[in-house]
């Protein structure tokens, strides 16, 4: 495990985006998504990078487990599935639920004491289901229930106020602020609102990286290794039946990954080699061979990463192209690695 100083906050700017992956159509470049890409070796050196890893960004979701690590230093008891689910962006299946509304039990408040937005299921399936049973919009039911609801614990836990918990200046985001700082080792260098209504801090590619490495490498016991063992032994509570990250979880033994809204994703292994990719347009049919190209660069064997290679492109209904990343990511991945 290795640790850096708290830097400056990074630069407010536009981010100088590069190629990361190309619309291959019939052997033509037929479109292309722009993005950014770092990749960590184990003591925390750049052994890769590609656009711009240093400009102010939001991580979105791709956030959870730092904030999950700041409530349980903060004395959230919670391990397993549970804590899988605190930093989680999950599906809205039953099981999702059930956890959410168990994490408010064990924390002695009601369901309206989230504040959440009201939503329906992510996953596409289960809204559909929900949909056709009449169900309206819930707030357990958004994909960030869990994290609110381990919000709503650590504040009873700490004697904090329930109300305005989602507030940059209450004790929790504060507390949450702190640790953002010190796993990305940096200071943040704006504060927003993320989708959920939960605050959003901005950092850079680059820390969001070095702040998951750290969590993967952190010393057994700790809150860091907690969240870390929790997400990968419970993968689904932290996505959903048929997710990418979950299924990316499965296949690369000790890997850790987080995806967020807008095309971010980190992944990190146990001895601090660690990725992190930005879509510039928030593709996911990029996002996906992007990280997977990425990870044969830290030198994640290919054949663990074959599923994710990029989605077929169809015309007439059969396959006629490919989502690639670009020629300086590609070579490596299907390399022979260690």
């Amino acid at each position: 495990m290795y640790s850096s100083p708290v830097a400056d906050a990074p630069l407010v700017r536009e981010p100088l985006h590069a190629p990361v992956a190309h619309l291959i159509r019939g052997g033509l470049i037929e479109g292309t998504h722009y993005g950014s890409v770092v990749v960590l070796d184990g003591d925390g050196g750049v052994r890769f990078q590609l656009g711009d890893i240093e400009a102010a960004f939001y991580p979105r979701s791709a956030l959870k487990p730092v904030q999950a690590v700041a409530m349980v230093r903060a004395g959230l008891p919670l391990d397993g599935e549970l804590l899988s689910l605190t930093a989680a962006s999950h599906s809205g299946e039953e099981r999702h639920l059930t956890g959410a509304r168990k994490i408010l039990e064990l924390a002695g408040v009601p369901e309206d004491a989230l504040r959440n937005v009201p939503d329906m299921p992510f996953d596409p399936a289960v809204r559909d289901a929900w949909v056709r049973a009449g169900r309206a919009p819930s707030r357990l039911a958004q994909n960030c229930s869990g994290k609110h609801a381990a919000m709503l614990y650590t504040c009873v836990l700490n004697d904090w106020p329930l109300e305005g918990y989602l507030d940059p200046s209450h004790p929790l985001q504060q507390a949450i602020a702190e640790i953002v700082e010190d796993l990305t080792g940096q200071r943040i260098a704006r504060v927003t609102v993320d989708g959920c209504g939960a605050p959003l801090f901005s950092v850079s590619l680059h820390g969001l990286a070095r702040a998951a490495a750290r969590i993967t490498s952190a010393v057994p016991g700790t809150p860091e290794a907690r969240v870390a063992d929790a997400m990968r032994e419970h993968p689904e509570m932290a996505s959903g039946a048929g997710r990418d990250v979950a299924a990316l979880m499965k296949a690369v033994p000790g890997l850790l990954a987080k995806d967020g809204f807008e095309g971010v994703q980190v992944a990190a292994l146990p001895d601090g080699r660690a990725v992190a990719v930005k879509i510039s347009d928030g593709a996911n049919r990029a996002r996906v061979p992007v990280v997977a190209a990425a990870l044969g660069r830290v030198g994640v064997s290919p054949s663990l990463l074959t599923e994710f290679q990029g989605e077929a492109l169809l015309g007439g209904g059969r396959e006629v192209g490919r989502v690639k990343p670009v020629r300086s990511l590609e070579p490596v991945v299907v390399s022979a690695c260690a």
